[in-house]
């Protein structure tokens, strides 16, 4: 079966359509997404391991920054991890961006474009601007970007163009991509046409995803027709060259990274000389370097964060609060924003694993509004649905209406009652437990979470076993079809509901096969609603266009697929988080938006020491 990161979906969901389509892809072997890291793929903020230093100096003045997770690829095709993102982010420029984090994309590279009637031909024209190396951005280093994003091996995201978005393309017998065959033409050096099979709703928002950034033509040589002019390992982390407003200076993996201010950028060019981040995985170690004011920028841990001493002082249009925060440890009061981001974080299962009976009694016994209060202290929303509320069809108020009529386990509450009766029906029992074990990254508040469902579900004869990971383990891990109970988090690609429920669409889920985008496993094998969602998703993928008639077909889809998921609970949803971020009085910088601070340019940012 072919590489489905290169197969077009929507093609070969049609092409095998029915009852046969789950069946035939997870029977299919072979070798994420955020799994996506999201983007993307997050690991929720709160880790441990150790803090390294790194004596690298930076010549001017220095925005000091923390990572709380490692670094994987500078390459912009290949990153699915937020870590990576926050940098690339500053590297590579796109046609389009979300200003500040805003949920609204702009222009960026694009000076102008137009749309063809019927949505499927966007031509833009490009800015006068020049890559870190002096060369001159061009139409055609689009052409060689995207179809890096499609064909190289390194890719990630080629069900972007493929599949999401659906550019024009030509795929073998077997539906593999065929190489050279994107519909995108350089009509000149400042004119880019993109042809749509047919239309996107959300074109514009997926082009500012920096898996769509300009690159030099001919940079690297994993595609077919070029040799490329420098190794890809020495370009994806050494000398990644883009057209963002910083350039890049130095990535020391597990340690630190930093960019430069780029004189020449066309935009607005940058008020600082550098961006440094600090790679802290290590939840103390990342407070006490923030509290010696190594860090301008940060987040506080749960453990030591204390709502108490949360001002806020105004709300906004966007839902943002912003005030201050403090005093804090070494005695000052800082900056803060709270941001209700698109973001999901959830439990996910192995279905091959963890059978439907252990699935609902996870279900029964999770308390998501007790799990916010008592162990996330507040910082985000219970979940009851993998799409956030803001984007969930009619809104959050009908995410409610239906949470509250619909929802088939205990809102609010947790039920070892109901979830004992599901697993001895399923023959479980005092002397016939189920051993699960739970994998999760290394964070002392999912610990705290874990250990609470331990010790519910072991009222339910269920013996769950808690193992911690670093991130990238984890993700490898469940690449591999390693894990049987998991914790991740999903954050906006792009603002609408296909985004997070592409995550479970059931020929998806299957690790069996190359680059699935969640690692569920998802089959009529394991779950009785596996057809129900696949169709629905299917649904969504035929009714792509901008109108209100498809999106209302799409809403029907959205809806049928967040119940197939409630009757098979592939995944549990637990919150959608809201990003606090604190900073010093040395800092002016503007308030991050829904998109989450992943997605936020750094060259307005100023510093006043």
């Amino acid at each position: 079966m072919p590489d489905t990161n290169k197969l077009s979906r929507r093609r070969f969901l049609k092409a095998t359509g029915g009852a046969a389509t789950a069946a035939a892809l997870a029977g299919c072997t072979g070798g994420d997404g955020n799994e996506t890291t999201t983007t993307e793929e997050t690991s929720g903020g709160d880790t441990t391991t150790t803090e390294e230093q790194t004596g690298t100096e930076l010549s001017g003045s220095v925005f000091n920054r923390i990572l709380t997770g490692t670094i994987t690829t500078m390459d912009p095709v290949a990153a699915t991890d937020t870590s990576s993102g926050i940098v690339i982010q500053q590297v590579f420029d796109c046609l389009m961006s979300y200003p500040d984090a805003l949920p609204t994309v702009e222009n960026e590279l694009a000076t102008d474009y137009t749309a063809s009637e019927d949505f499927t031909t966007y031509t833009f024209q490009l800015a006068d601007a020049t890559y870190h190396d002096g060369r001159k951005v061009k139409a055609s280093d689009f052409v060689y970007a995207w179809e890096r994003l499609v064909a190289s091996d390194n890719s990630r995201r080629a069900y972007f163009v493929l599949d999401s978005i659906g550019i024009e393309h030509e795929t073998d017998d077997e539906g593999d991509y065929v190489p050279g065959t994107l519909g995108l033409e350089a009509a000149s050096e400042t004119e880019l046409v993109v042809n749509l099979s047919e239309p996107f709703h959300d074109t514009l928002e997926m082009l500012a995803y920096t898996s769509f950034a300009a690159l030099p033509e001919g940079v690297v040589g994993d595609i077919d027709d070029y040799e490329g002019e420098m190794e890809y390992t020495e370009f994806a982390s050494k000398n990644p060259i883009g057209a963002g407003p910083f350039e890049f200076t130095f990535w020391e993996k597990g340690t630190a990274a930093a960019v430069s201010k780029y004189d020449d950028y066309y935009g607005d060019v940058a008020q600082v000389d550098n961006v440094r981040w600090q790679v802290i995985e290590d939840d103390s170690a990342r407070y006490n370097y923030a509290m010696n004011e190594n860090a301008d920028y940060f987040s506080l841990p749960t453990a030591q964060y204390d709502p108490g001493k949360t001002q806020v002082e105004t709300t906004d249009d966007f839902g943002r609060e912003i005030g201050k925060y403090g005093p804090v440890r070494n005695g000052k009061t800082v900056n803060y924003v709270g941001v209700p981001t698109l973001s999901i974080f959830y439990v996910g299962f192995n279905m091959d694993k963890v059978p439907k009976a252990v699935r609902q009694a996870f279900a029964y016994v999770l308390n998501q509004d007790q799990m916010v209060s008592e162990v996330f202290k507040g910082r985000g929303t219970p979940a009851y649905l993998f799409t956030p509320p803001t984007i969930f069809p009619g809104g959050a108020q009908a995410a409610d209406d239906l949470v509250e009529s619909e929802y088939p386990y205990s809102v609010a509450e947790t039920d070892i009652q109901q979830a004992k009766q599901v697993m001895e029906d399923a023959g479980y029992g005092p002397d016939n437990k189920f051993e699960v074990q739970w994998t999760q990254y290394n964070s002392n508040t999912w610990e705290e979470m874990a250990k609470i469902l331990r010790d519910q579900l072991a009222s339910a004869h269920i013996n769950m076993k808690i193992q911690k990971a670093d991130f990238s383990t984890l993700l490898e891990r469940g690449r591999n079809g390693q894990l049987e109970a998991y914790t991740l988090g999903w954050i906006a690609d792009w603002p609408a509901a296909d985004n997070f429920l592409q995550l479970l669409n059931p020929p998806q889920t299957d690790t069996s096969k190359q680059g699935p985008i969640s690692y569920v496993n998802w089959t009529s094998e394991n779950g009785d609603s596996t057809q129900k969602a696949t169709d629905a998703y299917q649904k969504v993928v035929n009714n792509p266009a901008p109108t209100d008639e498809a999106q209302q077909v799409r809403d029907e889809g959205y809806l049928n697929i967040e119940k197939s998921n409630w009757d098979d609970v592939a995944m549990l949803p637990i919150y959608n988080r809201k990003d606090e971020r604190f900073w010093y009085d040395a800092v002016d910088i503007e308030p991050f938006g829904g998109m989450g601070p992943s997605r936020q340019k750094l060259n307005k940012v100023q510093l006043n020491r």
